[in-house]
């Protein structure tokens, strides 16, 4: 039987085998002794009431700020650590016996609140396990290494090595600083700052390669010195942009206050060249972000138009609304049954709907406008609002209820968001012009809905030479079809004569040339 003599010393528990006992314990056999001044406690009773004890030494340890254990003996580390490891204010362990940290105690360790711990020696592995629980290991067993690499780092003990932050080399290694490096290198965890003084691209070089051998991440190697070797500058370099982002290792340059003054100029030029350059970057930025932001916003506000719109139609009253036109046109009884609402409705909206626009597999879809010119509906929508989206509108010169020779039609192409024509582009692929059910333009008035062969395509620079709305004769309509047939850049195999009228959309590729579509009026 074990006796285990408990003595309080400040915040400190002290645990000791007690060899000897005196007259006053021995007459006690195996009862249990407390005092003001000590506990004693055999073995057996700890073992086999473990709750009581633990539940009295939490109570001590609160009532007395205790935060830390000292066993003086390895022979009662675990029956101790059975009875604190539930105790809450216990942080602190001190194994005073010079023996290695055993398994088992170890184990005990991770189940208990214990944060640090203070010991002889540890193996590495245990070493892992307690840091994965972060509880803070010191040793006192001194690593009695010969290299100036580990002095110069006061790297004394395992635990030295495998907390260690930041270290201090002086280069070039000798054979036992870089074999200590290297097995530094596999021990620590912590390892984030390099101090390192005359340095030569043989010597980084050496330093990285050992680091990413040990899977070694985001550590930063300060050079402490003026580096004018051309070689080391390129190495420095070329490693920064192939390697630092895969390995995670960095490199920091601190020269002296005396080599900057006399390099002040070509530094500030470089600072000024680099500011410049983060200047021009933010500017490309912003104007990237400006224009995705104003091509969004085209977008939302075209969609919220449109739904509006859409609104419109299905609540109108198509009678009321045809009341108020047939003060200005005739509209027959035949013609009154096939009254288009979409079109006739949104009159209410705007006196200058004339119809409404719809070309396969793109984003138009619109209905369309006429003003008393060919500007106003540039930079104003349905809704009569200034607006640099425009809106899609007909020729002024085009008759709104009998459709012309060549009834045109505008719009802005605004290309990145695809609102008005700016999905028009899409008409000069391939891929679009090819298939039979893209090459039909649907076009309503209000009381008629037309259709529309494309036989041209093409990209020209800008010019008014495809916009004519009358002819002077047969034969000047017919020279008129065929340049404008000749132009395309597919054969559509699509024949006009005289008779014949077209569609002609128009908008802008760019600054200098136009998008246009032909389309002929089929007779359905």
């Amino acid at each position: 039987m074990k006796k285990i003599l408990i003595k309080i010393n400040n915040n400190t528990l002290i645990f000791k085998e007690r060899k000897k006992l005196n007259s006053e314990h021995k007459s006690l056999l195996n009862t249990n002794v407390i005092s003001c001044n000590e506990l004693l406690f055999s073995d057996e009773y700890l073992l086999n009431s473990p709750k009581i004890v633990s539940t009295f030494l939490k109570e001590l340890a609160h009532s007395n700020n205790i935060d830390t254990i000292l066993i003086i003996n390895d022979s009662i580390s675990l029956i101790v650590l059975n009875v604190i490891k539930d105790n809450p204010y216990i942080k602190n362990l001190i194994l005073k016996d010079d023996v290695p940290l055993s398994y088992k105690l170890c184990e005990k360790i991770t189940q208990s609140s214990i944060k640090s711990i203070n010991c002889y020696n540890i193996p590495e592995f245990m070493l892992e396990i307690l840091d994965k629980h972060h509880i803070l290991v010191e040793c006192r067993s001194e690593i009695l290494f010969p290299s100036k690499f580990m002095q110069g780092n006061n790297l004394n003990s395992y635990s030295s090595l495998f907390y260690k932050i930041t270290l201090h080399l002086t280069l070039p290694f000798s054979e036992a600083d870089e074999e200590d490096f290297i097995t530094f290198s596999k021990i620590n965890k912590y390892l984030k700052y390099i101090h390192v003084n005359h340095v030569s691209r043989a010597d980084l070089e050496n330093i990285v390669t050992i680091l990413q051998k040990n899977n070694k991440k985001n550590i930063k190697i300060i050079i402490n010195e003026n580096i004018t070797d051309l070689n080391t500058i390129e190495y420095l370099r070329n490693y920064q942009k192939k390697y630092s982002k895969r390995y995670k290792i960095a490199f920091k340059i601190n020269y002296s206050d005396s080599y900057l003054q006399a390099n002040f100029m070509k530094q500030t030029n470089n600072d000024i060249l680099k500011c410049c350059g983060l200047i021009i970057i933010f500017i490309i930025t912003l104007t990237f972000a400006y224009v995705f932001y104003d091509n969004y916003a085209s977008m939302q506000k075209v969609t919220n138009i449109q739904k509006d719109l859409q609104k419109v139609i299905e609540i109108t009253n198509t009678d009321d609304i045809l009341a108020e036109v047939e003060q200005e046109i005739t509209i027959t009884e035949p013609e009154r049954e096939t009254i288009n609402p979409e079109v006739a409705n949104l009159l209410s909206v705007n006196p200058d709907v004339v119809g409404w626009l719809t070309v396969n597999n793109t984003n138009i879809d619109y209905p369309t406008v006429r003003a008393k010119d060919n500007k106003y509906y540039l930079t104003h929508n349905i809704y009569g609002e200034e607006d640099y989206n425009g809106w899609v509108f007909t020729d002024y010169r085009n008759d709104p209820y009998n459709i012309n020779d060549n009834l045109i039609i505008y719009a802005h192409n605004r290309y990145y968001s695809g609102v008005m024509f700016g999905t028009l582009s899409n008409t000069t692929k391939k891929s679009w012009y090819s298939k039979k059910e893209n090459q039909i333009i649907t076009y309503k008035t209000l009381n008629k809905v037309y259709h529309y062969q494309i036989f041209s395509i093409y990209k020209i620079y800008k010019t008014n030479d495809y916009i004519a709305t009358s002819f002077q004769d047969d034969k000047a309509k017919e020279v008129f079809f065929n340049k404008l047939k000749d132009r395309s850049i597919y054969n559509f195999n699509v024949n006009l004569t005289s008779q014949d009228k077209i569609i002609t959309l128009s908008t802008c590729a760019d600054e200098n040339n136009r998008i246009v579509i032909h389309g002929l009026l089929l007779k359905d």
